[in-house]
């Protein structure tokens, strides 16, 4: 990679000669260039509207780049070692829909763990593939999911050579990482295409510090949150592709069912502009920010009740790696839930952390993380020491699966059929026709197809009791399941349950 070519910001510099020219808007948005009164407007500038412009002569076009988006995608796939990058303007949700689209067709198999993101099952129903859970390696002194390995993946391949992909998340919400390399390989050794959840590693492509990128481990097709760690707008993204077992002309005809015809040239120039300080400045910001998580850590490892989570603990666990930038602490020993500490936190310190889970809350560092930052955190975990270590309370736990919920259908299938609303706590047994989840991170805890359990029922109380965030298609207390009575496909499944 040539720095020099990445000092270019072909959409954005286009973008803003635009902004700046005294052009007569008669076309969409209906702001015209920020000329109305608007409080919005007061608060973030003019130059924001005038830089938002629906694809006038001369900032190409999304759906067919041949102009400044394309140059500036053919630099982001420069930047992540990819052979194609495709702009998202509808985050990685997207392009986890359109690669899953792209590769797998109905009734195909997909090898996947069963802690995907929400997106991945939607793309299962839209796509109509076969998903072939593998269960992820669970943490019970955490209470999470960690990464899956390299035997659980031949033993799914070797049980299914059929089929056609295997889908990894690489990293977890938590920053763990499987052997990526490994599962490449041995995906391929079996001709199957790989596709990777990037989400929460775009920052690994900027510094040897961090774990392996899906295109250094030479996977197919992955998709990367920008906006996440990489210092783009919110709701950007990239889809990254590489080698000959992705149809890229399959890739974009999928996009542009998927993305809209009005993409928001905000949140393009910000990908173009954050690709650039990535490439330029990320090695240099990426480092600091690894020792500011490793002073962070010491630090809360200092505190009563408290424990921040490191590489060590993941490797003795036998995790393949840690995303360094990631600081999880864990709380348990406060005898008070990683919710309570959530809420904690931000109403009495005014610090917003990423997520909580029950024993443990996380962090997410970037290149924008500042040591005051981090010493205002540190600052606001001892006031919750002081406040509650000597104050024991009972807290009500939870028993984390080793397994998750049977699936007795495709979600497609589950999708389609006949549907009935129930109460939730009257649910146990019927097969779940919709995904609830706890958001964030959104992995679902019973997806279409799925048979609900007295487990199941269980975590949504305690979860629900927690203040959690609880996400289905509707939040009266009710679950909307297959009506097995209409559900002609029924009896095909009656005897599995």
């Amino acid at each position: 990679m040539n720095k020099d070519n990445h000092e270019k910001t072909p959409f954005f510099t286009e973008l803003l000669k635009y902004a700046q020219s005294d052009v007569v808007p008669l076309d969409v948005p209906g702001h015209k260039r920020g000329n109305l009164k608007n409080d919005m407007k007061d608060a973030i500038g003019v130059m924001t509207y005038r830089l938002d412009a629906n694809a006038p002569k001369g900032l190409d076009n999304l759906s067919r780049p041949r102009g400044v988006i394309k140059e500036a995608e053919e630099l982001m796939a420069d930047a992540f070692m990819a052979d194609k990058a495709y702009f998202l303007i509808g985050g990685t949700t997207v392009g986890i829909l359109a690669m899953i689209m792209s590769v797998v067709r109905a009734k195909e198999k997909l090898i996947l763990p069963r802690n995907v993101h929400k997106s991945v099952i939607n793309a299962l129903i839209l796509s109509g593939a076969i998903p072939i859970f593998i269960t992820p390696e669970i943490d019970n002194a955490l209470g999470i999911a960690n990464g899956i390995s390299v035997n659980s993946v031949t033993k799914a391949i070797r049980e299914h050579p059929d089929a056609k992909a295997v889908f990894i998340i690489n990293p977890t919400y938590f920053g763990v990482v499987s052997d990526l390399q490994g599962i490449v390989d041995l995906a391929h050794e079996n001709d199957m295409v790989v596709l990777v959840d990037e989400a929460h590693g775009s920052q690994f492509a900027f510094s040897d510090l961090l774990p392996l990128t899906a295109m250094e481990a030479g996977a197919d097709v992955s998709s990367t949150s920008m906006h996440k760690t990489a210092g783009s707008l919110t709701q950007s993204s990239v889809l990254l592709t590489k080698g000959d077992r992705i149809d890229p002309r399959r890739i974009r005809s999928t996009l542009n069912m998927l993305q809209s015809t009005s993409p928001s040239s905000l949140l393009l120039a910000s990908l173009d502009t954050a690709r650039k300080a990535m490439v330029l400045y990320g090695e240099e910001e990426i480092a600091r920010v690894v020792k500011l998580a490793e002073y962070a850590r010491s630090q809360i490892n200092e505190i009563p009740g408290i424990q921040a989570i490191g590489l060590d603990y993941f490797e003795k666990k036998g995790c393949f790696g840690f995303d360094l930038t990631k600081i999880i602490v864990r709380v348990a020993d406060l005898d008070i839930t990683g919710f309570d500490v959530f809420n904690f936190l931000r109403d009495e310190q005014n610090v917003q952390l990423e997520l909580a889970e029950t024993y443990l809350i996380l962090a997410v560092l970037s290149a924008g993380t500042m040591q005051s930052d981090l010493d205002r955190f540190i600052d606001a975990l001892k006031a919750l020491s002081e406040e509650y270590f000597e104050k024991p309370k009972r807290i009500k736990t939870i028993k984390f699966k080793y397994s998750f919920p049977q699936s007795v259908t495709r979600p497609r299938d589950a999708y389609h059929a006949p549907k009935k609303y129930i109460n939730f706590s009257d649910a146990v047994d019927e097969i779940s026709a919709e995904c609830v989840m706890i958001y964030p991170p959104g992995i679902p805890l019973i997806i279409p197809g799925e048979v609900i359990s007295e487990e199941v029922i269980d975590a949504m109380e305690f979860y629900a009791e927690s203040g959690s965030v609880i996400l289905g298609d509707q939040d009266d207390g009710t679950v909307k399941v297959i009506d097995k009575n209409q559900w002609i496909k029924w009896s095909d499944y009656e005897d599995e349950i």
